[in-house]
């Protein structure tokens, strides 16, 4: 059967991308070698992406060396296994089991430093070791990429709110295609009805499309725990669901703000649909420090604009409130503040303890919102979109 999905249901990425990121001629040569698979390109912003996320900002070789031959566990924990991999070739298993070969330990120093060679002749890195400009962003299209690829595997890319995709998601109404956009046509649907129909070529009268529903304005603000404990893949993968809800938010033309939040409010951004400032802020978070709910709630509240429009915070962590005297009592009570201004508040835990989730689920119910505890990584992106098209 000829179902003709080609015309309405592909994505061209270079499109999305381009369109998305605006025209700096680097990023878009950068963009260029990943879209056409350039695998050195790819594995070098990998490599940056693993640095960047567990507080590396130069490389030595020797000193990364020395700490892997001594200990290669303390390495593993100040690097992070992804690091060491993409930097050596090598994986975690074969590191291991062979430090104790002499042979193994000259060609895993040599590999180390031909990567990093290498990465200074392409000005990733400079003379002194330090992650460049260049680095910088192509770390940034890499993260942003690698998630509209998974958005596009799940069928969201492009997706408006009308359509279920989640497990507490708003109901599909579906209505005959008359005329419109092609990206609303309900392509499985129309499928489905042609062979129900028994049509070999779907026909005019099998289109059926998503009926948007009208909904008031939102405005978000993404609240990212920076703090060290979320080093490594827990901030790489909180930084992909930032970069997800900007693009669907914006797409909805809804409004997305950005407070980082350690010890103290480290970064800051008014609801916005500048995408490509969104993007920059999320993918530059480093961790470190403690964590101080109650601060960020407040920023929030002050960030929000005055507006009718509906005001949710979305706090993700894989802690609960370790900065300040009473840290506990004060985030509810920024949370309480914060709902009485109907502002919604709510908690992403990451691998929360007994003790933080009893917490979370306080400062979820102060603020008049959900909470969702998180076990899989790879999942996060998906429940910070949920939260976000349950807002309303």
């Amino acid at each position: 059967m000829n179902t003709g999905s080609r015309d309405v249901d592909e994505v061209t990425p270079i499109d999305e991308i381009s369109g998305k990121l605006g025209s700096d001629p680097e990023e878009k040569r950068l963009m260029r070698s990943v879209l056409d698979s350039d695998e050195e390109v790819i594995n070098d912003g990998k490599l940056i992406t693993s640095a960047l996320n567990t507080g590396i900002s130069a490389f030595t070789p020797d000193m990364l060396f020395d700490k892997l031959v001594t200990n290669y566990k303390m390495a593993k924990n100040i690097y992070g296994e992804s690091f060491l991999q993409e930097v050596s070739g090598y994986g975690e298993k074969t590191i291991e089991r062979n430090l104790h070969i002499g042979e193994f330990k000259q060609e895993l120093k040599k590999r180390i430093k031909d990567k990093l060679n290498r990465l200074k002749q392409e000005g990733v890195i400079d003379k002194e070791g330090n992650i460049t400009e260049k680095a910088m962003k192509l770390s940034k299209i890499i993260m942003y990429t690698e998630e509209l690829d998974k958005l596009a595997a799940r069928g969201l890319l492009g997706e408006r709110e009308h359509k279920k995709s989640y497990s507490h998601g708003m109901k599909e109404d579906i209505k005959q295609f008359r005329k419109g956009r092609y990206r609303d046509i309900a392509v499985r649907k129309t499928v489905k009805l042609a062979v129900r129909r028994q049509h070999s070529e779907i026909q005019k009268e099998d289109l059926v499309a998503f009926e948007r529903k009208s909904k008031g304005k939102r405005n978000i603000i993404y609240a990212l725990d920076a703090s060290g404990s979320m080093k490594g893949r827990k901030l790489i993968q909180c930084k992909k669901a930032g970069i997800a809800l900007a693009y669907k938010a914006i797409e909805e033309k809804d409004k997305v703000g950005l407070v980082v939040f350690g010890k103290e409010v480290k970064g800051k951004i008014a609801p916005t649909q500048d995408f490509k400032r969104l993007l920059n802020n999320i993918t530059s978070v480093v961790a470190k420090e403690k964590t101080n709910m109650a601060a960020t709630i407040k920023e929030a509240i002050n960030l929000f604009p005055k507006e009718e429009a509906t005001k949710h915070l979305i706090m993700i962590t894989d802690a609960m409130p370790t900065s300040g005297e009473t840290p506990e009592t004060d985030a509810l009570e920024a949370a309480s503040i914060a709902a009485g201004k109907n502002i919604t508040i709510s908690v992403i835990g990451i691998n929360l303890k007994k003790e933080g989730q009893e917490i979370a689920e306080k400062l979820a119910e102060a603020g008049k919102g959900r909470i969702f505890i998180v076990k899989d990584l790879d999942n996060i992106d998906r429940i910070v979109l949920e939260d976000y098209y349950s807002a309303s």
